[in-house]
């Protein structure tokens, strides 16, 4: 399977994960001529202002040379998704009271077992295998932009 392939079912997993813990995804690989963000979401439940999250997902195999994924979010990144963030308030501007933040999820995987080819759910928590992958949220990191 392709990088790109792998990539995207990272976010799918990501994009699920962020579902069943109440946000609602508004735009997956929203992209302009400054670049990509992977996830938008919004969390609107039981807060009193709604939560705008731009996702940044990295999925990578187990003992990757950069952290993880975290050696890519460089402040050059940083930077195109903040600008990306900016387009996207631009062209939803009921959307620009929210509290903007900027989120990372670190994604591992790996080659399951051979006959397992549909979505099964591991007892570990956070892990899900797809066809031949296991992915595992290995961290999300709320507001990552102010850590990093």
């Amino acid at each position: 399977m392709s990088y790109l392939n792998i990539a995207n079912l990272g976010e799918d997993f990501v994009a699920q994960w962020l579902e069943s813990t109440g946000w609602m995804i508004l735009q997956r690989q929203f992209s302009c001529r400054w670049g990509e963000i992977d996830i938008i979401a919004e969390y609107t439940e039981n807060i009193r202002e709604p939560v705008l999250a731009f996702v940044e997902v990295k999925t990578r195999s187990f003992g990757s040379w950069d952290d993880g994924g975290r050696g890519a979010i460089t402040l050059k990144k940083q930077a195109k998704i903040e600008r990306t963030a900016g387009i996207f308030l631009a062209e939803y501007p009921e959307k620009s009271d929210y509290t903007c933040r900027f989120d990372v999820a670190i994604v591992s995987y790996e080659i399951a077992a051979k006959n397992n080819r549909q979505l099964s759910v591991t007892q570990e928590p956070i892990a899900v295998c797809l066809g031949e992958y296991k992915f595992q949220l290995q961290e999300y990191i709320p507001a990552a932009f102010e850590y990093l």
